[in-house]
Formats: structure tokens, sequence, C-alpha cells
């Protein structure tokens, strides 16, 4: 029985792509170069969509989360695979911090730790209140509403003040089945943009700007998001690194989403353990870190 050290794990989509685009070729250079840096340690690598029946679990010392960029899609099935599959084999990062990491009720911890998050109303699963209540309640003029579990802006949107009864009929539709979020619009997302901070073992590596096209306000290039360099400043590093040392166990890899909130301060807007696009890419050396903390967990 063949036996590997490290899995990657993808979805079906990018699991054999038949058409390879601009967007599915960084994914796969990403993977590339991560499977690379693995091999230079002498380890057997193996990439394979996570929910393939049949692939034996227990062939992989571990399984490495890269692109499962369905699970929010399918995420009562991806949460018994991991019930299954935990039995098997071990998850990079651990399967305690994905599950908590998949819900972004997680920012309520990290608010309570002292991590300063965007402002956020979480309104739960069967909530009776019209938007527009909710909003009043809230006292922000301009609004985001999205789901606790999702990714790639699923069901993200921006509410102007007025516009509340607009999204009313899809609100009502969400909250039956899942719980979202009500947050404060940040104006200088469409200015500044928003950064994402690479950490792997607790430790900084690089950074990138992704900006909005405009018009719009979803930084991700699925929208037309662009992505640049950037340099982050001393302060930055110091919140992003905070935030992964208030993580039980401090995650291998992580990317730390801030942005400037409407007062000019950095708050966290997401924090990604499960999936998260690392631009490895950009910072070729990156994977190089990126496997020194595999083999640390491993």
């Amino acid at each position: 029985m063949k036996t590997f050290d490290v899995t990657l794990l993808t979805c079906p989509a990018y699991n054999h792509p038949e058409i390879i685009t601009d967007y599915v070729n960084n994914i796969l250079i990403e993977d590339r170069l991560l499977t690379e840096a693995l091999e230079a340690k002498g380890l057997k690598v193996h990439r394979i969509s996570w929910d393939d029946p049949n692939f034996d679990w227990a062939t992989t010392k571990v399984a490495l989360f890269r692109t499962t960029w369905d699970y929010f899609h399918r995420a009562q099935e991806f949460s018994a695979w991991l019930e299954k599959a935990q039995q098997l084999t071990r998850f990079i990062n651990p399967v305690e911090i994905i599950r908590w990491n998949m819900d972004k009720h997680y920012l309520q911890d990290l608010a309570k730790l002292g991590v300063p998050i965007v402002p956020t109303v979480f309104i739960e699963t069967g909530e009776q209140r019209m938007l527009e209540e909710i909003i009043t309640a809230s006292g922000w003029r301009k609004t985001i509403l999205k789901p606790a579990i999702s990714g790639g802006a699923r069901h993200t949107y921006k509410i102007a003040e007025g516009q509340a009864a607009e999204r009313e009929a899809i609100f009502k539709q969400l909250i039956t089945s899942e719980a979202m979020l009500l947050q404060p619009f940040m104006d200088l997302v469409e200015s500044h943009g928003e950064v994402s901070h690479m950490v792997f073992d607790g430790k900084y590596s690089h950074s990138v700007l992704k900006k909005a096209k405009a018009g719009d306000f979803r930084v991700q290039d699925d929208f037309g998001g662009s992505v640049h360099e950037y340099q982050a400043s001393p302060e930055e590093i110091k919140f992003a690194e905070n935030v992964t040392a208030n993580c039980q166990p401090i995650p291998a890899y992580a990317r730390v989403d801030l942005m400037w909130d409407n007062n000019e301060a950095l708050a966290l807007v997401e924090l990604e353990l499960i999936e998260p696009e690392l631009w490895m890419r950009k910072h070729p050396t990156s994977a190089q870190l990126f496997a020194d903390a595999v083999v640390k967990m491993m």
C-alpha cells in the first residue's frame, strides 16, 4: 500500500483541472512551491480532493488544508468528513482550530482576549426581528451583512442607509438556517484597501494589499479585486503575530486580514486558518517557512 507523509487538500474544481486559467494556474503554482519545499525535507507529498471517496486517509501521516474552497458551500458535509477523517490521520492546521475557525463567531473569542476586531453584531439562526430593526439598533448608517460561515464574499451585502428593505427577503431566507454578521461599513476600505499578513508558526512572513475595483467594496479577485505588493509596518506585524499568539494551539500557518476602521485604527477583519490564499508565488522563500512550520507540527 502506498503511503504519504503529507497530503495537500484541494477540492474537485482544482484537483485535476482540464482548463488552466490564470486563476487555476496560481493555485497550481502555490501547491507546487509548497510541495517542492516539503520534498526538499525528504517528505513524500500527495495532492487530492478532500471529498475523494476512494482515498484511504490512514495512508497519510498528515492532511494539509490548501484549496478546499467549497467547504463553506458544503459545511455539513465537510464537518462530517472532518469527524471521520480525524480518526485516521492528523490535520494541519489541527482539527480543533479548524472547527473553531469555520464559524466567524471566533471573532467574539478574539475580542474577549483584547484583539481589536471590526465591530460586529452576531445575528443568531432563527432571529425574528426585521433586518431594518437590527440595523437601526446598531446605529450604523452603512453596514455589511454576511454569513457566519462563508468565504469568497458569499452572500456579502453592503447596505446603505434606507436600503435595508431591499435585503429583507434574502436575510429572512438565510437566517432561518444560518447565523449572520452585521458590521459597520469601513469607508477607508475603498481608498486604503485591505491587507493580508501571512504568519507561519507564529512568525510574520510577508503581506499583500488587496483593493476592490472602482465602484465595488469586495477585494476578492472573483469580483475584480487586485493584489499589490505591500510593506507591513512594525505595528501591523505586531498585530498579526499577536492574533495568532491568541490561538490555541498556535497554527502552523495563518492569514491575518486587517483594515483601517472609521477611526483610522487597525482592526481584524478575518483570521484565515483553514484554506487561505497565501501568495507564496510573490514571496517564494515563504514556502520554506511554511514547510518548516509543517515539519515542526508533525
